[in-house]
C-alpha cells in the first residue's frame, strides 16, 4: 500500500514536494480508510489541475520509479526532464522516495540522481516516525572522486555467504546508473527477503496505467479465471454497453492469417513448435490475439463480445466495439485486482474515451464497495467526479502552477468545506483553484488568423 510520495526537481516539480494517502479528520466515509500495520491509509485519489499543471506528471514520476526498478534500466527523463524553468536543473539533485507498506512491514526507499548518476540510494523499514528507522542498505556515489560505496545491515555483513555479496555488488557487478534494489531479484539467501519484499512491491504491487495502456493476457485471464469473467460479464451488462456475452474462440492459424499473410502463420507456429509451453501474443491496433499449441496444433485465441438485436444475436471482436467499450475493458483486470489484492494502480486521464457517466459509476462502485483491497490513484479533468457521496475531502487532490512555473499539489481538505457543499460548483468557478486561466477570450479577435479563399 502506498502511504506517500516525494519528488524534487523532475518535469514540473522544483522543490520537494509531497503526495501521501494519509487521512485527515474526517469521519465520514470510513470503509475508505485501510488500517494496514497500524498505520491508516486512504484508498482512492482523485488528482486534478488545469493542462500543463502537473498532476500527471505526479504519476508519470512514480511510473519511471517502477520502471527503473524493475528494469535496472535509467530512464531517459531522469536525465533530461529535471524542472525547465532553472536553469541550473541540470546539475541539480533529482530526489524519488516513496514510503509504503509490503506483507505488513512499511518500508521507505529514496533515490537521488545527478546528471545520470545515482549518488545516493536507501532502503528502510520505515519507523513512521513513531520510531527509528533501520537502515537496510545504503549507497553513496561520490562524483567529485569517484567513490561508490554500499553498506547493508547487519544481518546481511555477519552472514557467511550474504557478506560476500555487498564487495561482489560494488567491485563486480553494480552500475553507477543501476539500482542496488534492482539486483534483490536474483539474492536466494533469507536475509535478503526483506529487500525482496521492497523490490516486489514496485515490480508487482504498483500497476502505472497509462493512456496507451493495453493489459496483457486477458484473453486468457478470462479463459481461466471463471470469477473474473463473470466480474467482467457483470460490468458490462450493468454498464448498458449491449453486451450480453463475452466469448472466446480458438481459430486455426491459418484461418486467422489468412493465404495472405503465410509468413506469419509459419513464423509463428515454429516458435510454438520449438516452445509448446509458451503463450504467443499478438497485438493489433484494437485487440489482443493470444497464439497457443493445442493438440499439437497452432490456434489463435480471440474475444467476441455477444450482442442481440431484433434480429437475434451478433458476434463483434474488439475492433468492432467502441472506443469506450474497449477502453472499459482496460480497465476491468485493475478494477478487479484492487477489489481482491493490496495493490496501488495508477491511473493517468481515467476519464479518456469513456462517457463521463460511465466512469463515474465505475468509481462509484469501487468507493462505495466496504470489501477492496487496493488503492486506486488517478489523474482526470472530469468535472463530474466531484461528489462527496463518491470520495472523501481528503481523497481530492489538486495540481497548480506558481508564480515560477513549479508544481504545487494540496488537498480539498485544507479549505475545511462542510460535506454538503456542491464541490463541482466551486472547482468550476475556481474556487479550489486547479482549473485553467481562461484570460478575456471574448476579446480574442481570432478572424484575424483566417485565410481568405
Amino acid at each position: 500500500m502506498l502511504i506517500r510520495f516525494l519528488i524534487k526537481n523532475l518535469f514540473s516539480f522544483k522543490e520537494l514536494t509531497e503526495f501521501n494517502m494519509l487521512p485527515g479528520r474526517i469521519t465520514r466515509l470510513a470503509h475508505h480508510v485501510y488500517s494496514d500495520s497500524g498505520v491508516d491509509i486512504l484508498k482512492i485519489n482523485a488528482m486534478y489541475g488545469a493542462n500543463g499543471a502537473g498532476k500527471s506528471n505526479l504519476i508519470k514520476s512514480l511510473t519511471l520509479l517502477h520502471d527503473f526498478i524493475r528494469t535496472g534500466e535509467l530512464p531517459i527523463e531522469l536525465l533530461t526532464q529535471s524542472f525547465k524553468f532553472d536553469p541550473e536543473a541540470r546539475t541539480k539533485d533529482i530526489y524519488l522516495g516513496v514510503e509504503f507498506i509490503k506483507n505488513d512491514l512499511p518500508f521507505y526507499y529514496g533515490i537521488t540522481i545527478n546528471q545520470g548518476i545515482i549518488i545516493e540510494e536507501e532502503l528502510q523499514i520505515s519507523g513512521l516516525n513513531k520510531k527509528g528507522d533501520i537502515v537496510l542498505f545504503r549507497r553513496t556515489d561520490s562524483v567529485s572522486d569517484n567513490a561508490l560505496e554500499v553498506e547493508f545491515a547487519q544481518e546481511v555483513t555477519e552472514d557467511k555467504e550474504a557478506g560476500l555479496f555487498p564487495l561482489f555488488l560494488k567491485n563486480e557487478v553494480l552500475k553507477r546508473n543501476t539500482p542496488v534494489l534492482f539486483h534483490m531479484a536474483s539474492r536466494k539467501n533469507k536475509v535478503f527477503d526483506l529487500y525482496k519484499q521492497a523490490l516486489q512491491w514496485f515490480v508487482i504491487d504498483l500497476v502505472p496505467i497509462m493512456p496507451d495502456y493495453k493489459p496483457q493476457g486477458l484473453v486468457l485471464q478470462l479463459e481461466t479465471d471463471s470469477s473474473f469473467r463473470l466480474f467482467a460479464v457483470s460490468v458490462m451488462k450493468s454498464f448498458n454497453t449491449g453486451i450480453l456475452d463475452i466469448l472466446i474462440e480458438n481459430i486455426p492459424i491459418e484461418d486467422f492469417f489468412g493465404e495472405d499473410d503465410r509468413h506469419q502463420t509459419e513464423r509463428i507456429s515454429a516458435e510454438l513448435r520449438a516452445n509448446p509451453e509458451k503463450v504467443r501474443p499478438f497485438q493489433t491496433d484494437n485487440e489482443e490475439i493470444l497464439f497457443v499449441l493445442i493438440n499439437g496444433k497452432v490456434v489463435a485465441k480471440r474475444l467476441y463480445f455477444l450482442h442481440e438485436t431484433d434480429g437475434g444475436k451478433v458476434r463483434f471482436t474488439a475492433d468492432e466495439e467502441s472506443d469506450g467499450t474497449r477502453r472499459l475493458l482496460d480497465y476491468l483486470p485493475a478494477f478487479y485486482s484492487a477489489i481482491n489484492n493490496k495493490r496501488i494502480f495508477l491511473i493517468d486521464e481515467i476519464e479518456r474515451s469513456i462517457h463521463p457517466l460511465l466512469i463515474k459509476e465505475l468509481v462509484k462502485k469501487f468507493s462505495f464497495d466496504s470489501a477492496t483491497s487496493g488503492q486506486l490513484i488517478f489523474s482526470t479533468h472530469e468535472s463530474n467526479l466531484l461528489d462527496q457521496e463518491i470520495f472523501r475531502q481528503d481523497e481530492i487532490w489538486f495540481a497548480e502552477k506558481n508564480k515560477s512555473g513549479a508544481t504545487e499539489i494540496y488537498s480539498l481538505s485544507e479549505f475545511k468545506e462542510h460535506h454538503t457543499i456542491d464541490i463541482r460548483k466551486g472547482y468550476l468557478t475556481g474556487r479550489y483553484g486547479g482549473i485553467p486561466f481562461l484570460g478575456n477570450l471574448k476579446d480574442l479577435n481570432w478572424d484575424q488568423y483566417a485565410q481568405a479563399d
